[in-house]
């Protein structure tokens, strides 16, 4: 940050270069926020902005003057929809309005982000791709998101275990956050339930730019019996972090999306990751011994 000299010394250059060589330094004002108010406490005050991702804002109650504040709060703290945010006028308050931009911009980020390749190298994770050759392709073209590329066929085919019984891959999808923040809390307890569970585990990969039909192709090439597809969802508004895992019995080429089972809504906030871990391998167990998934496991 430039300290107040320097900003003094880049007026005066500005303004000698217009002429003006007799002017009194002003002082320099500055603008300090005043404290933002949740429900009578005082959240943040300083030289900086607040943090509007930050819970205290999230579970921001503007309702001014309620006949009955504890039914509000009770109800905000039921559910993450956005209650209690007040009015001022036909307006929303200011706090409401900030933190709706905020998670507009935050869901936007996490779908055209994505997942650097050092970040999967340090957890060991082999990367193909689809033949999506970036991320505006991707979501322009969903049909090129459900093929592997050549080389990733090639990739598979020679550094993946052949005809596992299960298969794990981890693709970004929709949403950047959704791997980065669930991975270290769901892929090694889901690697080490399925081994404890007594199961032959294939070797675990990322997918960029996938699709959902993309396991279809991945489980014939490896002749998998179950596949297990954690993709990042299309976020919503203020959750970028949703993931879900689509399991599937041998795929062929007429696999229909009826025959994918879906667990969704893994997050802190929904599913908890680890829960969803151990539920995933109880499903994978079922599959194996039932041969089968989707509507067919219902059966």
């Amino acid at each position: 940050m430039m300290n107040e000299q320097k900003i003094q010394d880049i007026v005066a250059t500005v303004l000698a270069q217009l002429g003006e060589t007799n002017v009194t330094p002003a002082a320099v004002t500055k603008v300090v926020d005043t404290a933002v108010s949740t429900g009578g406490s005082e959240v943040v005050s300083g030289e900086s902005l607040p943090d509007l991702g930050e819970k205290c804002f999230k579970k921001w109650n503007g309702i001014e003057n309620a006949a009955d504040n504890k039914v509000v709060e009770d109800l905000m703290s039921q559910t993450d929809a956005r209650v209690g945010t007040g009015r001022t006028g036909p307006r929303p308050r200011t706090t409401a309005l900030l933190r709706f931009l905020a998670d507009h911009s935050r869901s936007k980020d996490t779908v055209i982000k994505n997942v650097e390749s050092s970040w999967l190298q340090e957890r060991n994770l082999m990367e193909v791709q689809s033949c999506a050759s970036d991320k505006d392709e991707y979501l322009t073209r969903p049909d090129l998101g459900r093929k592997l590329n050549e080389d990733a066929k090639k990739l598979i085919q020679e550094n993946c275990k052949q005809t596992p019984q299960v298969q794990v891959v981890l693709s970004d999808g929709l949403s950047l956050d959704a791997v980065t923040v669930n991975h270290d809390e769901i892929l090694p307890p889901l690697l080490n339930g399925l081994k404890n569970a007594g199961l032959d585990v294939g070797t675990p990969f990322f997918l960029r730019y996938g699709r959902v039909k993309a396991q279809d192709e991945i489980g014939m090439l490896l002749n998998a019996e179950v596949n297990l597809l954690l993709i990042g969802e299309r976020p919503g508004l203020g959750q970028s972090e949703s993931l879900s895992c689509y399991a599937i019995y041998k795929p062929t080429t007429e696999t229909v999306e009826s025959d994918r089972t879906v667990i969704s809504n893994i997050h802190a906030g929904g599913t908890p990751p680890v829960e969803a871990a151990a539920v995933i391998v109880d499903l994978a167990k079922t599959m194996l011994a039932q041969k089968a998934s989707g509507i067919n496991l219902k059966r």
